[in-house]
């Protein structure tokens, strides 16, 4: 396998989209992010070269669904019905387009299993004891990067952040963030909610060095420090999250 000529072929397909749109160019950013993480965090579970390569490729490619989802969403200004995963898959299943990025085909349930995972609420029963672990480890990729997105790039408007300091935790959301439960969107009332559900996703993560570079960037202090919120009990309730986060990610460490 090689990474670079994969590099180049991703690069040729995301040219077919407008990479000066603000969301296609953060996507393009984020995948190549999602790669590093995924080499990273599988050379941290000393797996083998070929192993690395393959868990290397799959962050790169893991969205390489999300970008006509985010074109047709501009173009019909609406949700659509794309699961990005799901789509992922078929556009590297289609005329055998994989082959473009890895000669082998031994590995390719592994690779399909993993991008058709990476961004379902839960993953799928049944798989391998590979294709789980290479699941895994690019679930924690993504959710690595979509941490660093929240600390350094989300909630940079003020009307937004003001919308969210003027709104109220619901109770059920903060019994399910105190069960450290990574819960379903659909419980989500108010603005302060969807603080809460996004801080939450630390509860989906499965490797010790995805908690090591979430510790030691601050994420989780640096996005809850961009909100001050009126309601006092609500702001109590914040000083609650981090606390049971910090807690949480030192009983891992």
């Amino acid at each position: 396998m090689n990474i670079q000529n994969a590099k180049q072929e991703f690069f040729k397909f995301t040219n077919q989209y407008d990479l000066t749109f603000p969301k296609m160019k953060r996507k393009l950013e984020h995948s190549f992010r999602v790669m590093e993480n995924a080499r990273n965090i599988s050379k941290s579970l000393n797996l083998n070269n070929d192993e690395i390569e393959i868990a290397t490729l799959i962050g790169l490619l893991h969205d390489i669904g999300h970008f006509e989802e985010i074109k047709e969403k501009d173009i019909l200004k609406e949700n659509t019905k794309i699961d990005h995963g799901d789509f992922g898959v078929e556009i590297l299943k289609n005329n055998n387009y994989i082959r473009k990025y890895i000669e082998e085909n031994e590995y390719d349930n592994i690779i399909l299993k993993a991008i058709k995972n990476h961004n379902k609420f839960k993953i799928e029963d049944g798989l391998s004891n590979k294709e789980l672990l290479f699941s895994k480890i690019i679930r924690d990729a993504d959710k690595l990067d979509i941490f660093y997105e929240g600390a350094e790039m989300f909630w940079t408007q003020a009307e937004q952040v003001q919308e969210i300091n003027n709104s109220k935790v619901s109770d059920t959301v903060m019994q399910n963030f105190s069960k450290h439960v990574y819960f379903d969107r659909k419980h989500l009332k108010t603005k302060a909610d969807s603080i809460i559900h996004f801080i939450s996703l630390i509860y989906d993560i499965n490797f010790k060095y995805d908690f090591e570079i979430i510790k030691k960037e601050n994420y989780i202090n640096k996005i809850l420090n961009k909100f001050t919120f009126k309601d006092e009990t609500t702001s109590k309730q914040i000083s609650h999250v981090l606390d049971i986060t910090t807690q949480y990610i030192e009983n891992i460490l």
